[in-house]
């Protein structure tokens, strides 16, 4: 399920889907910034072209190739800014198509080797009245097909579906 809502000009984006493995598997899987690519559609060109020899740490840079329209790519930076190992971690851009854009990865523990995975995306939008526009237009609908995108790749993934 996909949610989205603005407020002071900030839109936040929050999902939540259950894997059916355990948390360590779902931290291991998520903290590892190579297999972003994995869960992002094809048709993006997504490519990380920084050196991403660990696991997510505070301080990590990585930087990427997005295509963000057809035939144009940008390239985007982001921080791991914070990390609790096994609960969440954060990211934001530093560079890219947003003025800002904050994502929040949330790991909880459930029975039976069940983990329950939240997002919360906080991003603006540059232009102005114009980036509004193009949200409504645009970039909802975008996200939106990539969280749906996500939400299917991890059900074949984790879930046997």
């Amino acid at each position: 399920m996909i949610h989205f809502k603005k407020h002071s000009g900030i839109y936040t984006l929050s999902t939540e889907q259950i894997l059916n493995v355990p948390l360590e598997k779902a931290w291991g899987f998520f903290s590892a910034p190579e297999n972003l690519q994995k869960i992002t559609p094809s048709h993006m060109g997504f490519q990380i072209t920084s050196d991403i020899d660990k696991k997510a740490y505070a301080g990590q840079i990585i930087t990427y190739k997005v295509g963000i329209l057809p035939g144009v790519k940008s390239n985007w930076v982001t921080e791991i800014t914070q990390v609790n190992e096994q609960q969440f971690f954060i990211d934001e851009q530093r560079f890219g198509p947003y003025s800002m854009w904050h994502h929040e990865h949330w790991f909880e523990e459930l029975p039976n080797g069940k983990t329950l995975m939240k997002d919360k995306i906080s991003y603006k939008i540059p232009f102005g009245f114009l980036g509004h526009i193009a949200q409504s237009i645009f970039i909802k609908r975008q996200l939106k097909g990539i969280f749906e995108h996500r939400y299917s790749t991890l059900e074949k993934l984790f879930n046997g579906k």
